[in-house]
């Protein structure tokens, strides 16, 4: 399993200063100037713990990252739980000031942070999948394909539906989303 970072005092407190100018201003309204000021810390202060705004903005996701799947304690065992957590953690990330605020008003810097390159937000998320699928074909209930595999289809069927569900808005209301999601995720795990 992926270990998360931990974050000191001072880290924090950037990194919640990091958190309210993106999900008020989006990425392209932080620099580490500004940054610096709204957490009153000085710049040198940012630069010791982060190279630039952007490895600023990938930390703070990571952490919103990190806060979601802390509220999922123990990782699915069975199918129908990866289908329900699968879609709790859509709900979540959804409901995330931060995420969406760059969902709804910069989805350019999410499909930047979250969707060009495979960071450390998504080893979080593939770890997390990887080991409920690895646990519930124990069992039996997931097909017994490699879980990592599965894991990374699984994560691009999620984002592409959380990304593209504001498109498809005025076509698909929200309990039709969430029940197609449903069973996207469930037919990608039916053994």
């Amino acid at each position: 399993m992926l270990v998360l970072p931990t974050w000191d005092a001072m880290q924090t407190r950037i990194l919640d200063a990091a958190d309210a100018l993106i999900a008020t201003r989006g990425v392209h309204g932080m620099t580490i100037a500004e940054l610096a000021r709204r957490a009153g810390v000085s710049r040198p202060t940012v630069y010791r713990n982060w190279s630039d705004a952007d490895d600023v903005v990938r930390a703070a996701l990571l952490r919103r990252v990190a806060v979601i799947l802390d509220s999922f304690p123990t990782p699915a065992t069975t199918r129908t739980e990866i289908v329900d957590d699968v879609l709790r953690f859509a709900a979540l990330f959804r409901a995330d000031l931060v995420y969406r605020y760059l969902l709804t008003e910069e989805p350019e810097a999410f499909t930047r942070y979250m969707l060009e390159r495979v960071g450390s937000s998504q080893k979080a998320i593939l770890a997390w999948l990887a080991v409920a699928i690895h646990t519930a074909q124990q069992n039996g209930s997931v097909r017994g394909d490699d879980p990592q595999a599965m894991a990374v289809m699984l994560l691009l069927v999620a984002q592409s539906a959380l990304l593209s569900q504001g498109t498809v808005r005025e076509l698909i209301d929200e309990p039709s989303f969430a029940h197609e999601l449903r069973a996207a995720v469930e037919g990608l795990l039916r053994p």
